[in-house]
């Protein structure tokens, strides 16, 4: 998300606070990865509703689009399954970080995020 927040010229402090907790599939629980999520917030930046009344239409259906290019790229959105590994768990957190997965796989997975969000919002301007 903070990615395409530079790309999109959108400065804010809140931006990683706001990301912060969906790390590891959600604050480590292996469930949807972070870039995944990230994704998802980004389009929402240029897409979302302003309020809540408002319809979120194009919103999902650009959410819906990003997930699906993100899993036909990376085989599932799933952290536990990028990764190999349960993050809910001392040993399992150990293993990550002693291990390449974060300069592999998630440096992967951003990038994937990246290129199909900022794909999206070029082929949806306005």
């Amino acid at each position: 998300m903070l990615a395409v927040c530079q790309e999109l010229g959108i400065k804010s402090k809140l931006v990683p606070r706001i990301a912060t907790g969906f790390g590891g599939g959600i604050g480590r629980t292996g469930a949807v990865c972070g870039a995944v999520i990230g994704g998802t917030m980004a389009i929402g930046l240029r897409h979302g509703r302003e309020k809540a009344s408002r319809p979120s239409d194009r919103a999902y259906a650009l959410a819906q689009q990003f997930r699906r290019r993100f899993e036909d790229e990376m085989g599932t959105i799933s952290c536990r399954e990028l990764t190999g590994v349960d993050l809910t768990t001392l040993e399992g957190l150990q293993r990550f970080r002693s291990s390449d997965l974060p300069k592999t796989v998630c440096r992967r997975a951003r990038g994937v995020a990246f290129r199909a969000v900022m794909q999206i919002l070029d082929e949806h301007r306005g």
